[in-house]
């Protein structure tokens, strides 16, 4: 399957201003960032999870705690992956109990990674809450899950697939909307 851009979603500052108003919202909603952790699912999840921390660092003054989580080995679909499906770390060095936890990723759409995610986090304790921030949510829920902070919300059909794109692992800030074309 091939990938035919449609449109540029988001550019670089599109995205920053984005993740920055995130940001805000969080220690807004949460009355500032004392009982705050973040936590990053892999890969482009975790990357824009560092990015929010660093700002909300800026803005309240105060450390955050980071972690990223590895949903791997918590799919449904795991065997149509691949015969050895590549399980990378975990990395949460903080008593999640007395935290509400942010979770992060790139897209929302069908709401299953999500579900994998919290069944995750769940096995390192129990938060005070959890709460979900994503860049994009494009629809599509098979699941009933909703983000508490969105970067941008995008109608998508089902042929439609959207892309993510950030310097850390493709050299550039962007969103795409492409059309799978068989």
């Amino acid at each position: 399957m091939t990938l035919k851009e449609k449109a540029k979603i988001m550019d670089k500052e599109a995205l920053e201003r984005a993740l920055k108003r995130i940001a805000h919202e969080i220690i807004e909603k949460n009355k500032g960032s004392g009982d705050i952790a973040i936590v990053g699912i892999r890969n482009r999840g975790e990357h824009l999870a560092r990015r929010m921390v660093s700002m909300m660092q800026e803005i309240s003054g105060a450390e955050v705690p980071l972690g990223v989580l590895d949903i791997t080995l918590y799919r449904d679909d795991l065997t149509d992956l691949a015969q050895q499906p590549i399980v990378h770390e975990t990395k949460i060095d903080f008593d999640i109990s007395a935290k509400h936890i942010i979770l992060v990723d790139d897209v929302l759409y069908t709401g299953r990674t999500i579900r994998c995610a919290l069944d995750e986090l769940i096995d390192f304790g129990r938060p005070k809450s959890i709460q979900l921030a994503v860049l994009i949510d494009r629809g599509h829920r098979e699941l009933p899950i909703r983000a508490d902070y969105v970067g941008k919300n995008i109608p998508t059909s089902d042929t439609e697939v959207v892309e993510v794109r950030l310097k850390e692992c493709d050299k550039k800030d962007e969103v795409i909307l492409a059309e799978k074309q068989e």
